[in-house]
C-alpha cells in the first residue's frame, strides 16, 4: 500500500470529491485510494440499506393495500395523499436503496451514462416527491380545520400534481451534473461522478443549498406555518370554550374543538412531521457545516457523513410504523368506546325525557287533590332531573349519593336542584287549589 500522502486514505465516498483522487504507481503496480476500493463505507451501505430495503418494503406495501381498499369503501383525500406518500416511499425503497447496495458491491460504475444520469434522476426523485406530498398533507390539514367551509374537490388533487411536477424539475438537473467518466491515470476505471461540472466551487455550493432548501428548508417552513397556525387556532378555540358556563359538559368531552376522527389524523400527520425532520435535520446540518466551512468538516470521519444520509433514508421506514401505529390505536379506541357511547345517548335521552316532563305543569301530572302530593311529585322529578345530570357531569360515574334514601339525595343536591329548577305558583280558579308550576332556568 502507498504511503498516506500520495493516495487518498480519509474518503471514503467519491460523491463528496471536488475531483478524482490520486493513485500512486509503484513499480508497474498501482495503489488506489480508498474511495476507489471496497471499504468500510460500502459495507456499511450494504448491511443497512439490505435491512431498510425489507423493512420499507412490507411497510409501505402493506399501508398501500390497506389505503387502496378504504378508498374502494369511500375515498378520503387525506387516504389518498398518504397513498401518494407510501408510493413516494416505495420509489426510495425500490430506486434508491438498491442502486445504493448495487454500486456499494461494485465499487465502481458497471454501467452506461444513460443509465448514469438516468438512476442519478430517480435518486432524489422520491426524496423530493416525499417532501412535496407531506407539504401537501400539511397545507391539506391547514385547510380542512381552519377554513372547512372553503371546500374544493380539486384542490387536493392540484396540489399532488405541483408535488409531482415540481419533484420532476428539482431532479432534472441530477440528469444533467451527474456522468460517466474515466480516471485520467487508470484506464478501464469509470465512475458516475459530478466532476468538472461546475464552473467555480461558488456554483457547486450554491446548487447544493438550493437543493437543501428545496428538500428541506421549503417544507420545514411549510410544516412550522401550517401546524403552528393549526394549534394556535385550537388555542384559542379552548379559550372561548372555557369562558362559556353554558358549554360545561363539553369542556368535561374530547370533542370539545375537534372530533376524534380529526384529531387522530392531525396527530399522526405531525408525527410523521416530526420523524421526517428528526430523520434529515442531521444530514442537512453537516451539508450546510462543509459549505460554510470545508476545512474543518473533513477533519470529521467520513463514515459519520455516510451514516447520517443513509439514517436520513430511514425516514421511508418510519412513515408506514407511525401510520400503523395510530390507525390500529383509533380502532382500539373506537371499540373500547361503543359502550361508553351508548351509556351517553342512554342518559342523553333520559335526561330529554326528564326536561319534557318539568316543562308541563304540574296540574296535568297530578289530579289528587291538595298541594302536599304536588310539592312532593315536584321535588322527586326535581331530585330525578339533578341525579341525571350529575351522572353525565361526572362521566356516567355511580357516586355514593346515588343510592342514598331520598332525603340524604335532597341534602347532597339541593343547589343543584335550586339552580336547575324554579318552582312557581300560577293563579287558578277560585275552586281550585293554586298548583305550582315547575319550568326549567
Amino acid at each position: 500500500m502507498a504511503q498516506s500522502g500520495e493516495v487518498n486514505e480519509v474518503v471514503y465516498d467519491h460523491r463528496i470529491l471536488r475531483d478524482w483522487s490520486n493513485v500512486n504507481n509503484t513499480n508497474g503496480t498501482m495503489h488506489f485510494s480508498k474511495d476507489m476500493i471496497f471499504n468500510n463505507g460500502h459495507r456499511l451501505s450494504i448491511i443497512v440499506y439490505s435491512i431498510l430495503f425489507v423493512i420499507s418494503t412490507i411497510g409501505n406495501s402493506t399501508v398501500l393495500f390497506l389505503l387502496t381498499k378504504r378508498r374502494l369503501r369511500g375515498p378520503l383525500r387525506i387516504d389518498i395523499m398518504l397513498m401518494h406518500l407510501a408510493i413516494a416511499d416505495l420509489m426510495v425503497t425500490f430506486l434508491l436503496m438498491p442502486l445504493e447496495i448495487v454500486w456499494a458491491w461494485t465499487v465502481q460504475w458497471r454501467s452506461t451514462d444513460l443509465m448514469c444520469r438516468l438512476m442519478s434522476f430517480f435518486r432524489v426523485f422520491g426524496l423530493y416527491l416525499s417532501s412535496f406530498v407531506m407539504v401537501c398533507i400539511s397545507l391539506d390539514r391547514y385547510f380542512a380545520i381552519l377554513k372547512p367551509l372553503q371546500r374544493s374537490h380539486n384542490r387536493g388533487r392540484t396540489m399532488l400534481a405541483i408535488a409531482w411536477l415540481g419533484s420532476v424539475v428539482c431532479s432534472i438537473p441530477q440528469a444533467f451534473l451527474f456522468h460517466l467518466e474515466e480516471h485520467p491515470d487508470v484506464k478501464g476505471y469509470f465512475q458516475c461522478v459530478t466532476f468538472h461540472s461546475f464552473v467555480n466551487d461558488f456554483v457547486d455550493s450554491l446548487y447544493q443549498i438550493a437543493t437543501m432548501c428545496a428538500m428541506y428548508a421549503f417544507p420545514l417552513i411549510a410544516f412550522i406555518y401550517c401546524y403552528g397556525a393549526i394549534y394556535l387556532e385550537i388555542y384559542r378555540k379552548n379559550q372561548r370554550v372555557l369562558k362559556d358556563v353554558i358549554a360545561e359538559r363539553f369542556r368535561r368531552s374530547n370533542d370539545d374543538v375537534l372530533s376524534r376522527a380529526k384529531k387522530r389524523t392531525l396527530k399522526m400527520t405531525i408525527t410523521i412531521v416530526i420523524v421526517f425532520i428528526i430523520c434529515w435535520t442531521p444530514y442537512y446540518f453537516i451539508c450546510m457545516w462543509y459549505s460554510l466551512d470545508k476545512s474543518s468538516v473533513d477533519q470529521v470521519n467520513s463514515l459519520v457523513r455516510k451514516a447520517l444520509f443513509i439514517f436520513a433514508s430511514t425516514n421511508s421506514c418510519m412513515n408506514p410504523l407511525v401510520y400503523g401505529l395510530y390507525n390500529i390505536r383509533g380502532r382500539m379506541n373506537n371499540n373500547n368506546n361503543v359502550s361508553v357511547n351508548n351509556r351517553h345517548t342512554s342518559l342523553s335521552n333520559r335526561l330529554d325525557s326528564s326536561n319534557q316532563l318539568l316543562q308541563k305543569p304540574i296540574s296535568t301530572l297530578q289530579h289528587g287533590n291538595g298541594n302536599g302530593n304536588v310539592v312532593a311529585a315536584a321535588v322527586a322529578a326535581t331530585t330525578k332531573l339533578a341525579h341525571v345530570v350529575r351522572l353525565k357531569t361526572n362521566g356516567d360515574v355511580q357516586s355514593p349519593a346515588a343510592s342514598a334514601p331520598l332525603g340524604s339525595q335532597l341534602d347532597v343536591d339541593d343547589d343543584v336542584s335550586v339552580s336547575v329548577v324554579t318552582i312557581r305558583c300560577q293563579e287558578q280558579t277560585p275552586d281550585q287549589p293554586k298548583a305550582p308550576n315547575i319550568y326549567l332556568k
